[in-house]
């Protein structure tokens, strides 16, 4: 009778100690990716902000953010990118 109670309170700390693990680590990955949203806010900031410093027309806004809604944040940075090139050349 012994044996077997020490087994089962064996397995049950044994699920726990599982079950802890688990939730730590589930933590652990909730902090890295709470990180990783934090990063790519602040990264989009970033380029709202240099998208309204660069563009010189309305037209030129709305067409950077086209951009970056429908082809993503490189093709955004790219395209801001030559607008700048095509005002150091205009200069």
């Amino acid at each position: 009778m012994t044996l077997t109670l020490d087994n089962h309170s064996q397995n049950q700390e044994s699920s726990l100690t599982k079950a802890l693990r688990q939730i730590q680590q589930l933590n652990s990955r909730i902090q890295e990716l709470e990180q990783h949203h934090q990063d790519y806010m602040r990264s989009q900031k970033n380029l709202i902000a240099a998208i309204a410093e660069i563009c010189v027309s309305p037209m030129q806004e709305v067409q950077a953010l086209r951009i970056l809604i429908y082809r993503g944040e490189a093709a955004c940075r790219q395209y801001l990118r030559s607008l700048l090139i095509k005002q150091s050349q205009a200069s």
